[in-house]
């Protein structure tokens, strides 16, 4: 990874984990929460700036997690969508470099992601000089994923619930991918939570 590259990174956690009934970011696999886990997996990264994004039950799950050198925002339209977060993490991680030249996306419920794998996201992006990189998984592009600067813009202008991914539905849009077999994983319902106490049996 270029040492000089000024990427910051987003970790989108302020979802009500509505059909889990309690914060899906307070899930634990293998002794620490899955929102501690993302938060360590980054901290390990030479990226600047660092934005959590929480909106849901925030101050339980801010009591309850160790945010590291992140600055913590509260997105208080979260009900919106995802969106919204989204844009308010591009929005945080600009005011604090206003020369920032990609920003990483990640989502706080997906277990299975390594420094390695973001790592080599990071590395394609940059030699690729495309305008986005994605994970890809089950054969479709999704998160983590990374942003080159003359994309802002589009991603601050999603609506509702969109994620990052609807940018692929522009013809204009140059993106490519980084296999990731295990980012499909994510923590949805109690059924996914289940399915992780059994993998850390594993």
């Amino acid at each position: 990874m270029k040492d000089n590259a000024k990427i910051g990174v987003i970790i989108l956690a302020a979802g009500s984990s509505s059909r889990l009934g309690y914060p899906k970011q307070l899930v634990e696999f293998k002794g620490i929460s899955l929102l501690q886990h993302c938060i360590d997996v980054v901290e390990s990264l030479k990226l600047d700036p660092k934005i959590l994004v929480l909106g849901a039950k925030e101050d339980e799950i801010n009591k309850k997690i160790d945010p590291r050198n992140f600055e913590v925002v509260i997105n208080e339209n979260w009900e919106e969508g995802m969106s919204t977060s989204i844009r308010k993490g591009i929005s945080e991680a600009l005011k604090i470099e206003k020369e920032l030249e990609q920003i990483l996306i990640l989502l706080s419920d997906q277990p299975l992601v390594t420094k390695d794998k973001i790592e080599e996201l990071i590395e394609v992006q940059l030699k690729s000089k495309q305008q986005g990189t994605f994970s890809e998984y089950a054969g479709e592009p999704g998160v983590p994923a990374i942003f080159s600067r003359e994309i802002f813009s589009d991603l601050k202008k999603l609506k509702g619930d969109q994620g990052a991914k609807k940018l692929i539905y522009n013809k204009d849009f140059q993106f490519g991918t980084v296999k990731f077999e295990n980012g499909n994983f994510d923590v949805d319902t109690t059924a996914d939570v289940e399915l992780l106490k059994q993998m850390e049996k594993e």
